[in-house]
């Protein structure tokens, strides 16, 4: 429900900042725009962006909140500050109480997205955590759909309540956050993290449904905790950008990062204000459709992330696609901007670039940039990487009114061409540096890391620890005291014990190879 919450808010306020009952409170009359009401560029960028800078904040300080605090904690307090945020805003007429009421918005919605994710990915079985972090964007995407119909329906009722209404509904779902919370466990690697290991245990025990492969998770867990404890001191800030924790922090940032290379905070904040002042079609319809195919896109993406991973599909599909419709929106408006031919255009190469930032980007992003930092170090990592990523959306909501408000420079879709550079870039840092880590537990992505792999190697390689032998387990191709080994003919040979030796797993996994 938390990625719903941020998906809500985001679909709301990138549309009452398209009405006409808003404009008449913080914006102005202007007969050169076709609704007759316009908003400064500046007031835009700050009620947008001010929200994703409150996000950057808090999810730079996840890493000290997490480690003190835990997830759970984290997403009441989250509820809290949606709630004070909303009275801010329902209440006021004021700017610049409407600017503190979206800063503490964005307070809130940073803590949503950090420690919700931080949750699936410590939380989910390694198999699934692909499937989860999709379904966590679905609902990202699903909630902005909700919030583009709400606006939609209220945008041409009279006066204030058109956008009341909409800031409304923001107070429904943390309520039920809240109370949803009583019934989820904590996160039992930070109960491990913390020595409450019966706790740890309790948790894992109400998360996973072979209870007897518990026991050897926990002992995973507290192995990895071990020895990343051994090979580091105690600033765990600093310990983010020393030997293989430095690779893993800039892979982190650089992952969640590819979201905002894509330019798609463009289409999602302003695509109602921009079709409303560009002309083009019914402005909340066309955002209604953009985000209802973003979220068939993401229905399509759940089905394939656990089978083709996460890098091919980001590079391929994802980035480059979004480069090439950027450029062919930006060119059609270049060609002949007033022509109703090109607005069509506009709004159909839009869907296709939807398509391809859901379906292909935003989920793999955060699934990257979740399981790639070390264990012991995620919260601080994550928390970074998250924070990077909130600036540049940020740095894009805030820059990107004074290129399509009619009151400044007003390009309108040449806004696109700037985007093109950005995605392309992206990819090529996916194709050199990006690993692929699909269906690894985040044990064996551990290990990979520490022996140093080349990104192209990460996908075929064999680990050899004890997360390997849970794996193999997990396949059915080790039996479960770890005394047989099944070939892929079929014949089952019977091998040394291997369950606690780690040269009797290594032993094991060279003889299977392809398998693994």
């Amino acid at each position: 429900m938390s990625p719903f919450q941020y998906g809500v808010d985001f679909g709301l306020i990138g549309g009452i900042q398209a009405m006409i009952g808003f404009l008449r409170v913080f914006g102005y009359q202007d007969p050169k725009v076709v609704v007759g009401w316009n908003i400064s560029a500046g007031r835009q960028q700050l009620i947008s962006s001010l929200m994703t800078l409150g996000a950057v904040i808090a999810s730079g300080l996840a890493g000290p909140l997490a480690w003190k605090a835990g997830r759970k904690s984290c997403i009441w307090a989250a509820c809290l500050l949606c709630a004070v945020s909303d009275i801010i805003m329902m209440t006021t007429t004021s700017i610049g109480a409407l600017y503190v009421g979206r800063l503490f918005n964005g307070l809130a919605n940073g803590l949503f997205m950090t420690f919700s994710q931080l949750y699936i990915q410590e939380c989910s079985p390694a198999e699934y955590r692909g499937l989860l972090l999709s379904a966590f964007q679905f609902w990202t995407s699903f909630g902005t759909l909700i919030g583009t119909i709400v606006d939609n329906f209220t945008a041409p009722l009279p006066g204030k309540v058109s956008y009341l209404i909409p800031l409304g509904l923001i107070y429904v779902v943390p309520f039920f956050i809240a109370i949803g919370l009583f019934f989820n466990p904590e996160s039992p690697r930070w109960l491990m993290e913390k020595g409450k290991t019966e706790k740890a245990k309790k948790s894992l025990l109400s998360l996973r449904p072979n209870r007897d492969a518990v026991d050897a998770e926990l002992f995973s867990i507290q192995e990895a905790i071990d020895e990343a404890k051994a090979n580091s001191g105690k600033a765990l800030f600093f310990e983010m950008f020393r030997g293989t924790d430095l690779r893993r922090t800039m892979l982190a940032v650089g992952a969640v990062n590819t979201q905002a290379a894509s330019g798609a905070m463009f289409m999602i904040a302003y695509g109602t204000y921009f079709f409303e002042m560009a002309g083009v079609g019914k402005p909340f319809e066309n955002s209604v459709a953009l985000v209802t195919v973003g979220v068939f896109a993401i229905i399509v993406n759940t089905c394939i992330i656990t089978r083709y991973g996460r890098r091919r599909v980001m590079l391929i599909s994802g980035l480059i696609l979004c480069a090439i419709t950027m450029l062919i929106i930006a060119a059609v408006d270049t060609a002949a901007p007033n022509a109703e031919s090109t607005k069509k255009l506009i709004v159909g190469i839009s869907v296709i670039y939807i398509l391809g930032y859901n379906g292909m980007i935003s989920s793999y992003a955060w699934v990257s940039g979740g399981e790639l930092p070390s264990q012991r170090l995620r919260s601080y990592t994550f928390g970074l990487a998250a924070s990077v990523g909130f600036f540049g959306a940020w740095l894009a909501t805030f820059t990107a009114p004074y290129f399509i408000n009619p009151a400044a420079p007003n390009w309108g879709p040449k806004y696109g061409y700037t985007w093109v550079p950005s995605c392309l870039i992206a990819a090529v840092f996916v194709y050199f540096c990006l690993p692929e880590v699909k269906g690894r537990s985040l044990e064996e992505i551990d290990e990979m890391f520490a022996q140093r792999l080349p990104a192209r190697k990460f996908r075929h390689y064999v680990c050899t620890g004890r997360a390997a032998l849970e794996s193999m387990k997990r396949a059915g191709s080790v039996s479960e005291d770890g005394e047989k080994w099944e070939h892929k003919d079929g014949t089952v040979e019977t091998i040394e014990r291997v369950f606690g030796d780690e040269r009797g797993v290594a032993a094991v996994v060279e003889t299977a190879v392809n398998v693994a």
